[in-house]
């Protein structure tokens, strides 16, 4: 199996949405655009990309949303060295179709008492829901590895919560240290390294906004 040496994730940067939750009511999610801001965030950060993988192949992942695909475009990595695929399955929480500001507002108060996890928006996905999609995937990926051939980097472009819930997953983290964690920036990056001892790591953690609160010994 040639597993990667490096994984790396990293959320869309700035978009028209982040800036303007009104945009919800005219726009669909999937096609908001990167602001001029997104796209320097996503410069900045292809420059780190670039340096870190070299000259070495990467297996490039993007979830299907307008924002991912102007980030990974603003990365600017050599179209020699990368193979792409569109993954529907990192794409963000759906929060339903057309979104009424003030219901949406509501509805996030409503999440943040109940749990990110577990909370499921009218019409749309719970926290939960999108663990199951990207374990899913992660499925497919760990099959990838098993072609001898399989370039040494992984990159996802994707959104916060299902950066999070990978990392969740790929760690067994229990879903009181999932709700203990904050998402990260735009454009931000997480990266899982294989060490010598054959297990990943992550350079750095998620930043936590409380202590986690667990229910049993899991935790």
């Amino acid at each position: 199996m040639a597993r990667p040496r490096r994984i790396v994730l990293v959320r869309h940067g700035e978009s028209t949405g982040n800036v303007d939750d009104t945009v919800y009511e005219r726009e669909p999610d999937h096609a908001l655009a990167l602001t001029d801001r997104g796209r320097a965030q996503a410069e900045e950060t292809g420059k780190a990309l670039r340096e870190a993988f070299g000259r070495e192949r990467v297996s490039v992942y993007v979830s299907p949303y307008r924002r991912t695909h102007e980030t990974l475009r603003a990365f600017h990595l050599d179209p020699d060295l990368i193979r792409i695929r569109e993954e529907p399955r990192l794409r963000e929480q759906d929060w339903g179709n057309w979104q009424d500001r003030d219901d949406v507002r509501l509805q996030k108060a409503y999440r943040d008492a109940y749990g990110h996890f577990f909370y499921r928006f009218a019409q749309g996905e719970s926290g939960a829901d999108v663990y199951d999609r990207v374990g899913n995937f992660l499925e497919s990926l760990f099959r990838s590895f098993e072609d001898p051939d399989h370039p040494p980097n992984v990159l996802l472009v994707t959104h916060g919560l299902a950066m999070r819930l990978f990392c969740m997953r790929w760690f067994h983290w229990t879903v009181a240290e999932f709700e203990s964690l904050s998402n990260p920036g735009n454009a931000e990056m997480r990266m899982l390294v294989l060490g010598e001892d054959g297990k990943y790591t992550l350079d750095r953690p998620f930043e936590r906004w409380r202590d986690p609160e667990p229910y049993g010994i899991t935790g």
